[in-house]
């Protein structure tokens, strides 16, 4: 299967035209408790010229990460060039309040108004409500009152052309995929070459024309950076008894040649429910190492063999102690 990056698809139903990579830029935000590594403020800004430099047309961030410092980077490139490059997607997210983790609709609204300013644009593409399942109460989500309704406001407000649900517990997503309209989901950690916790969402999604977004495809960063230096999965300290599973598919790529990053990132992106793969980046390297191993050539030897190895069902985040920054 010949891949590119840069082809453009549909997002779903909503009009918005994305390619098939998407760079994801919280780690820019300098957040060393969830990625092992800091950024400072000038190769930050670095990666998003590049990446707007790009044939990339697509960047996702959020809110809350690096308490506001990706969005700041962001935005300050965006000012510098008068703008966003014609054609391009930002994809950002509603997020709590991270001092009282309070997530109703006024709440909503100041993320948003926090996200514009900060952004230095008048509307965001895709818009988000951002992991719902750290909220104070999930009713303050949920309720007439909440971020759920909130976020439809904003879109008939034209604040955002497309909304969407982005989260980590498949268990929380499910059922609010099912009792709200959204146009696009992010998931992240959980459909990659060594788990498929999101799959009956994904199925359920395609069913119901619902972009799906699949984020962290190198697990927290294992896949690209390689587990004999990078002890970490899932945004934690990992024992080798947890990594094992990565072993096992760099051992299969060692045999072929094949860089482990290059058969993560395309393991999703051959899979056909998924509309765009988000692959953090936070040096503008990273962007040419991205899109060389999404074109690399991969043996159907080597993926018969990927893929019968056991994929894990449960969530692989069941026992993260979340850490914003």
């Amino acid at each position: 299967m010949k891949l590119d990056p840069t082809e453009k698809v549909a997002l779903g139903q909503t009009g918005l035209s994305v390619s098939r990579l998407c760079f994801g830029l919280g780690p820019i935000g300098d957040m060393p408790d969830t990625y092992g590594y800091k950024v400072d403020a000038e190769r930050g800004r670095e990666t998003v010229r590049a990446v707007f430099d790009s044939p990339v047309n697509f960047l996702d961030t959020s809110r809350n990460y690096g308490f506001g410092r990706s969005e700041e980077r962001i935005g300050e490139v965006i000012r510098e060039r008068g703008g966003i490059p014609k054609g391009f997607v930002i994809s950002s997210k509603l997020d709590r309040d991270m001092e009282t983790n309070t997530f109703d609709a006024a709440r909503a609204r100041r993320s948003l108004e926090e996200s514009l300013k900060t952004l230095n644009v008048d509307k965001i593409q895709l818009l988000h409500v951002h992991d719902p399942e750290y909220a104070s109460s999930l009713s303050d989500v949920t309720g007439p009152k909440g971020a759920l309704a909130e976020l439809s406001r904003m879109k008939e407000e034209g604040l955002a052309d497309a909304v969407g649900l982005a989260a980590g517990r498949v268990d929380i997503m499910l059922p609010l995929l099912k009792d709200w309209d959204f146009d696009a989901l992010i998931t992240h950690n959980r459909f990659t070459l060594v788990n498929r916790n999101a799959e009956e969402m994904m199925d359920y999604a395609q069913t119901k024309g619902i972009a799906v977004l699949n984020a962290a495809p190198y697990s927290g960063g294992v896949f690209a950076k390689g587990s004999a230096t990078h002890k970490r999965y899932v945004y934690q300290e990992a024992s080798a008894e947890t990594l094992e599973p990565v072993t096992r598919v760099e051992s299969i790529c060692a045999r072929y040649g094949i860089p482990p990053g290059a058969a993560a990132l395309q393991f999703s992106m051959r899979d056909l429910r998924v509309a765009s793969t988000i692959c953090g980046v936070s040096k503008p390297e990273r962007i040419t190492q991205t899109l060389e191993w999404a074109r690399y050539p991969i043996p159907q030897a080597a993926w018969d063999e990927l893929m019968a190895l056991p994929g894990e069902s449960g969530d692989p985040e069941a026992t993260r102690v979340y850490r914003p920054g």
